[in-house]
Order: structure tokens, then C-alpha cells, then sequence
């Protein structure tokens, strides 16, 4: 029954059978990865200027371009044998591409990982900070005040919306 989910899920790709369907795709390919490139690396380029309202607007735009990456890369997979065969140079070259973008994305993965990581401590603090003078100052037995405990925190609440 999982089986016939996950198979469901994934839909069929139609292979390539003709060179000049095949050139296109490739081309188009490149195109698109260009594009994506130009959005990663602005996206990574404000994220490390601290500008992450300017970044998330890049969000929908990087999206669209994935997932039109991810289609015709779909594409090539479902017609590798035939691209081999036909068009090994351009498969070739479009392989060392990809090759190249991946070591792109890993930057701007840690980079997006390192804000959400910045981000996370200071939303924390902000959050203990509030906690703390919204607690009551209270002397423990060992006459020092006592800090408040976590369990009684009231929860920050925050708009998503950048």
C-alpha cells in the first residue's frame, strides 16, 4: 500500500528521443541555472549584509526557477542513456555546471543556516529577557534572587510576515 503511494507520487517523465528536443533542454537548462545562479548568489550576498527582509523577497523568484530546474533535470535523468549516446559533450559540460552550482548552494546553505541560527539566539534572548522582567523579583533561600523558570515563560508571539 506505501509502495503504491510513493509511486503514485512520483510522476513519469517522458524521455527524450529527439536531438533537437534534447539541445533545448540542455539549453534551457543552462538558462535557468544562470538565473538561479544570479538569485543564490544576491540572496547569500544580502543575507550576509543582514538584510533579510530584502532577502525572503527572493524566495518566490528562487522557487519557481527550482522547480523548473528540477523538470528538466527530470528530463535528462529519464534520457540518459540516449543524451550519452547523442550528445556527450553538451551532457559533459552541463554535468561539470552542476557540479559547480552545487558548491554555490552549499555556501548559501550555510549562510541561510547561520542567520536562521543568529536569529533563533536572538529571538531567544528576547524572549528570556521579556520573561524575566514580566516575572516577579523573588530571594531564594541562599538569599540571591532567583531566576524565573523556564517551564512558567509566556510565549514570544512574532509576525512571520517579513
Amino acid at each position: 500500500m506505501a509502495h503504491a503511494r510513493s509511486a503514485a507520487a512520483v510522476p513519469r517523465v517522458a524521455p527524450i528521443t529527439d536531438p533537437s528536443e534534447a539541445r533545448e533542454i540542455v539549453g534551457r537548462i543552462g538558462d535557468t541555472m544562470d538565473a538561479l545562479q544570479r538569485v543564490v548568489e544576491e540572496e547569500t550576498k544580502l543575507l550576509r549584509a543582514g538584510r533579510l527582509r530584502d532577502a525572503a523577497k527572493l524566495a518566490p523568484k528562487k522557487s519557481d526557477l527550482a522547480q523548473l530546474y528540477a523538470a528538466d533535470t527530470a528530463r535528462l535523468k529519464a534520457s540518459g542513456s540516449y543524451l550519452e549516446k547523442n550528445l556527450p559533450s553538451a551532457l559533459s559540460t552541463l554535468k561539470q555546471r552542476h557540479h559547480d552550482f552545487r558548491a554555490l548552494l552549499q555556501t548559501n546553505l550555510t549562510v541561510l543556516a547561520t542567520a536562521h541560527a543568529v536569529s533563533e539566539g536572538i529571538m531567544r534572548k528576547l524572549s528570556e529577557d521579556i520573561n524575566r522582567k514580566m516575572s516577579p523579583q523573588v530571594y531564594g533561600a541562599s538569599g540571591r534572587a532567583s531566576a524565573p523558570k523556564p517551564q512558567t515563560f509566556q510565549p514570544l508571539t512574532l509576525s512571520r510576515v517579513l
